[in-house]
């Protein structure tokens, strides 16, 4: 018999959950749409195919934010359900405890946290890398790159000190556009200065194309091409300029190996890989929340203000574990403290008020 109700509650919890999925992505798509348009249709590469293209580039990444919210919601929507058509109080009359048919949403919601880690994530990495790429082909179309903040690189080649910077970075890491490159002498004072089109990482150099040289005292000249001699390899910058987001949970392992292996203090991705990690737990986490709110019995309908406490209890767990995740990101706190301790918090909270209600 549980494993009959246990099923069915299940299957209520996954059909509400997918219902959920399509409604917001749904809505999530057409508002993205509308604004993208307003954004970019007065650049030459605009074109509504392009747009929508683009949309469902960025659709997997919005999912993947807004995912723990959906949770929320499926969970109260799903036992809010039940307990008008008062089958959870057939359970209960059954002798059948408040964690035995909540095991089947845990369930639920733990997969569906798996699968956004798993499947939603890596079609996220995907889509905001060539969403990036798309944009600044056409921003570079129109002459207006849209400035990104990305860190600078330093580097020292044949006794030469180099600073690079660019507007904006494609093809992780290795192609700079709009590139800025500040040449120093021993004394730390600049003797020149290339503005590039587009700076390309090659074998030992960076090649420059459309370059504007100023050098102090000195007339400006424009050359078609140049190069720039490099010590710098093509994985260091990769790890450098990464974009935790544009980088797939498959591949967080290994870039956080290289990145140690430069000396580089790989925060970000170690916050970023236990974010995705700790996700399932926090779909917990809002399923607990949501059960709080949602079984007091009511055949007609359920107290206005214990389900906006809910859906306030939820965002603030979610502000929380956004804020102190930048903590982790900018080396604050220890990134797996900074994933963990909110989502291990909200779920010892959320058993608490359970036990407290369901069993004294």
């Amino acid at each position: 018999m549980i494993w009959t109700l246990g099923l069915y509650f299940f299957r209520r919890y996954m059909m509400t959950a997918v219902w959920f999925l399509i409604g917001v992505a749904s809505i999530t798509y057409l508002i993205d749409f509308t604004e993208t348009s307003g954004r970019y249709d007065s650049l030459p590469g605009y074109s509504v195919p392009g747009v929508l293209y683009l949309t469902a580039l960025r659709l997997p990444l919005i999912l993947q934010q807004t995912v723990p919210f959906i949770g929320l919601f499926v969970g109260m929507a799903t036992l809010i359900t039940l307990n008008r058509k008062s089958e959870l109080v057939v359970a209960r009359a059954a002798g059948i405890s408040v964690w035995q048919f909540m095991a089947p949403f845990i369930i639920g919601a733990s997969l569906l946290g798996i699968a956004t880690t798993l499947v939603i994530n890596p079609l996220a990495a995907w889509g905001q890398r060539q969403g990036t790429e798309i944009e600044t082909q056409w921003r570079e179309t129109a002459g207006r790159t849209k400035p990104a903040p990305i860190p600078w690189l330093r580097q020292s080649s044949d006794g030469n000190d180099v600073a690079l910077g660019a507007r904006a970075v494609l093809e992780d890491g290795t192609l700079l556009v709009d590139a800025v490159l500040l040449h120093f002498d021993s004394d730390g004072r600049i003797i020149l200065r290339q503005d590039a089109r587009t700076a390309k990482l090659k074998d030992g150099y960076w090649m420059l194309t459309d370059v504007l040289e100023t050098r102090p005292g000195e007339i400006q000249t424009r050359l078609a091409e140049a190069r720039v001699a490099t010590n710098l390899n093509e994985e260091f910058v990769q790890q450098r300029l990464a974009n935790p987001e544009s980088v797939a949970f498959y591949d967080l392992f290994q870039k956080i190996e290289v990145a140690r292996s430069f000396g580089i203090a790989p925060h970000a991705l170690e916050t970023q890989l236990h974010s995705l990690l700790s996700l399932p737990f926090l779909m917990i986490a809002m399923t607990l929340i949501a059960a709080t709110v949602s079984l007091k019995f009511s055949r007609i309908n359920q107290s206005r203000t214990v389900i906006l406490g809910g859906i306030l209890s939820g965002f603030v767990l979610y502000v929380v574990t956004v804020l102190v995740r930048a903590f982790g990101s900018s080396g604050v706190m220890p990134p797996y403290v900074a994933a963990w301790v909110p989502v291990v918090v909200a779920m010892a909270l959320g058993a608490t008020i359970l036990l407290h209600k369901e069993d004294g």
